[in-house]
């Protein structure tokens, strides 16, 4: 997954009619395009939360294709970057 100095980590939640329409599967089977771990959930208060992890380049790419993609359902988008240590393995739906 590229170097360390190139690596990247996202915590994203998600707002609007995110849950209910596929957006945690498609994150999923999307994730499976890029060189990217990481996982994506539903929270109680019905946005859905993704942390994604891998080379800037590819992380960038997937949140584009995943935006690209269920973009009409997204009304408000909160990012922040966290510490890219690696330690994720495969990208899954957590519950």
């Amino acid at each position: 997954m590229g170097d360390t100095m190139s690596r990247t980590c996202q915590l994203i939640r998600y707002a609007g009619e995110v849950q209910g329409v596929g957006f945690r599967y498609t994150a999923m089977r999307l994730a499976g395009g890029f060189d990217v771990a990481g996982y994506v959930k539903n929270l109680p208060d019905g946005q859905v939360e993704l942390l994604v992890e891998g080379d800037s380049e590819q992380v960038q790419a997937y949140l584009q294709a995943l935006k690209d993609r269920m973009g009409a359902y997204i009304q408000n988008v909160h990012q922040e970057v966290c510490p890219a240590n690696g330690t994720l393995k495969g990208f899954d739906i957590r519950f």
